[in-house]
């Protein structure tokens, strides 16, 4: 076969697989636990007093991605390993009580997707388990929902990761906490993720390039065009393809990671990853530890908000 018609061949089938299918799923076994926890750093970036209770929130009543259980695993790695935190998952929405609430110093919001009709994780899980009035069973749903939010105000952490933003989706309440809902995604491709500021202390590992990424590339609405955060990694819009018609943006860019204050306590959204294959990268993995130790207050940094979006 000629050597050029083979190369030409591989490319056309990478471009496909990076624009039109993303990467391939595996499995979660012993043998890519081990591989995280030899790649996962054996020691936090910034110090820290004690231990810290996490909860990793991992259900979804809407889109599953295949990448939960290895994120959960992962947060769990990177957390221990460093000695900083003590992780456990869980998938029961009564963690969301305020006297369960208690136990944690962080909650990660692990792609919990939520369904697309009320775009109301609790709702949704409430109406699988219950034959109460909807009534009712929305009003305890909000009621969860508000005691995540005062957990936040009150002096904890939270750290949401990919489909995590959707949990509730139509709220405002929520998307000011968050900084932004979820809009929509191209395909998953391959592009760069930028750095906002090489030297801020949550990504100044990643200096200068910031690092090429396999994902969906996450365009958001509501409360992000308030630009109520400090932004960490960016895109630009003009490298991402198959954008939604009529709304195509060649100019500019889009935030893959940011942090804000709320109250006494510390929010993080992260949008990588969609796949597993993406914490093969070290760097990554230094990035989740410290957006822990960031959320869960151990590190002062640049928080000034960016001001309104175009």
């Amino acid at each position: 076969m000629n050597r050029k018609f083979f190369y030409g061949i591989v490319f056309f089938i990478s471009i496909h697989f990076s624009y039109g299918q993303g990467l391939q799923e595996v499995t979660l076994d012993q043998a890519w636990k081990d591989k995280i926890q030899s790649l996962a750093p054996s020691k936090t970036a910034f110090p820290f007093n004690k231990k810290k209770n996490v909860l990793v929130f991992s259900l979804h009543t809407g889109f599953k991605h295949w990448v939960i259980p290895h994120t959960e695993e992962m947060v769990k790695i990177v957390g221990e390993k460093s000695g900083a935190f003590t992780v456990s998952g869980s998938k029961d929405i009564m963690e969301f009580e305020k006297s369960n609430l208690k136990k944690y110093d962080v909650i990660v919001l692990n792609n919990t997707c939520s369904k697309p009709d009320h775009r109301n994780l609790f709702w949704d899980k409430l109406r699988e388990e219950s034959k109460e009035d909807s009534v009712i069973l929305m009003k305890k749903a909000k009621e969860l929902e508000a005691n995540l939010l005062d957990f936040v105000k009150n002096g904890g952490g939270l750290l949401v990761l990919h489909g995590g933003n959707t949990t509730f989706n139509n709220s405002w309440d929520f998307s000011r906490l968050l900084g932004g809902s979820f809009d929509y995604h191209p395909v998953q491709q391959a592009f760069q993720v930028r750095l906002e500021d090489p030297k801020h202390p949550l990504v100044a590992h990643f200096a200068p390039e910031g690092f090429n990424h396999t994902d969906e590339p996450y365009f958001y609405k509501n409360a992000y065009a308030e630009g109520d955060f400090r932004p960490l990694m960016y895109f630009n819009n003009a490298e991402i393809k198959s954008q939604r018609k009529g709304q195509e943006k060649t100019t500019g860019k889009t935030y893959v990671s940011w942090i804000r204050p709320e109250g006494k306590g510390k929010v993080m959204y992260a949008s990588p990853s969609h796949n597993a294959q993406s914490f093969y990268n070290p760097q990554l993995l230094q990035f989740y530890l410290n957006g822990l130790q960031y959320v869960a207050g151990d590190v002062n940094c640049d928080e000034t908000p960016i001001g309104k979006l175009d």
